[in-house]
């Protein structure tokens, strides 16, 4: 299980690296996107979630999940889901602006 986590944290970071590094402004705000579920993912599995584990700290009970990364991903998530809008809203400006899609527009090639 954990070998399938770890791959899966893996393909989402190498498939957000790629799109970061294309040249259009929509596939880098896609790769942003898949490399901030990347971390979350990453801080998600830091604090050893399991399925015996119960969420609150009750008398009797040993062994709960730490609630710490579930605030952090839960605050992350809203922020990232600000700043991709924030994201699409430049790209939509510098498109406009440019009429060209591509990060780099002012340059001549």
């Amino acid at each position: 299980m954990e070998f399938l986590v770890s791959a899966a944290i893996g393909l989402l970071t190498a498939s957000g690296l790629y799109l970061i590094l294309r040249p259009t402004t929509f596939s880098v705000v896609l790769g942003l996107t898949l490399l901030s579920y990347a971390v979350n993912a990453l801080i998600f599995v830091g604090g050893r979630l399991g399925a015996s584990a119960p969420p609150l700290i009750l008398p009797g009970t040993s062994g709960h999940a730490d609630p710490l990364p579930q605030a952090l991903v839960l605050t992350a998530i809203v922020i990232g889901f600000g700043m991709t809008a924030y994201l699409v809203a430049l790209a939509l400006k510098a498109k406009g602006e440019s009429g060209s899609d591509h990060v780099d527009a002012g340059e001549e090639r």
